[in-house]
């Protein structure tokens, strides 16, 4: 069966997830980290991205961007891992695929979902139990949303200005919201959404992805399971994906 076509809007912002092949490492050591920022740095703006949130783990990473057309995310990811790919396996001596395939993505619109895809985002070392807060991740974007220090790849989303009148109202804003331990029904329903690219988003963009695009689109909102859905993914919760 073909996969279905992502759902790209210009302007509105995607949640990415690019994994290691079969899970394996796709960082070994903190300078194949720089690597890869450095690169996702360059190709920014020649791919036409703006970068919100990001997060290196051990075998996948997580991007928070915006596209300026609809072919600006897929270049991006494309260039980024073929360019990264290719460092990877000369320094290590390996041949072969290093990506899970094509990147997994959706739709984040409004501010629930946004302001929680930052969430999600920066506190995925948290949840794998790697560090106790988010500032002890060194590879992640929470230094520079939070204020801690200057980050040149991001591009603040417009949820994110809204969280104060200036810099550091909103800096303390963030740091409070990031503070805050996510609902277990957003983990399900941002999780589903980008394994399934079915966009997170608001009513009135639901509506108008669904004329303009004949499909149905479904999503999880966020709030408690029930007790039929508890069982249907605990796996992936336990592999913090």
């Amino acid at each position: 069966m073909p996969r279905l076509a992502r759902f790209v809007v210009p302007g509105i912002a995607l949640h990415v997830v690019q994994r290691g092949h079969n899970r394996s490492a796709c960082f070994h050591h903190d300078t194949d980290r720089l690597v890869y920022i450095v690169s996702l740095g360059n190709l920014l703006p020649r791919c036409g991205c703006a970068l919100h949130a990001y997060c290196l783990m051990t075998n996948h990473v997580h991007l928070l961007l915006t596209p300026a057309d609809e072919r600006s995310c897929a270049t991006l990811m494309r260039n980024l891992g073929q360019r990264y790919a290719q460092y990877f396996n000369r320094r290590y001596g390996r041949r072969g695929s290093l990506w899970e395939g094509r990147f997994y993505s959706c739709l984040v619109d409004s501010a629930t979902y946004v302001r929680g895809c930052y969430r999600y985002i920066e506190r995925n070392p948290v949840r794998a139990n790697m560090v106790e807060r988010p500032d002890g991740h060194a590879w992640s974007s929470y230094a520079g949303n939070s204020g801690q220090a200057v980050d040149k790849l991001l591009t603040a989303h417009a949820e994110y200005l809204a969280l104060g009148l200036d810099d550091r109202s909103r800096h303390r804003a963030y740091q409070e919201m990031l503070s805050e331990v996510e609902e277990p029904g957003f983990l399900v329903a941002i999780r589903e959404a980008t394994n399934g690219g079915v966009p997170l988003v608001g009513e009135a963009l639901k509506a108008k992805l669904q004329v303009d695009s004949g499909r149905r689109i479904e999503h999880r909102k966020p709030g408690p399971r029930s007790s039929e859905d508890c069982d249907v993914d605990d796996l992936t919760l336990d592999l913090d994906m």
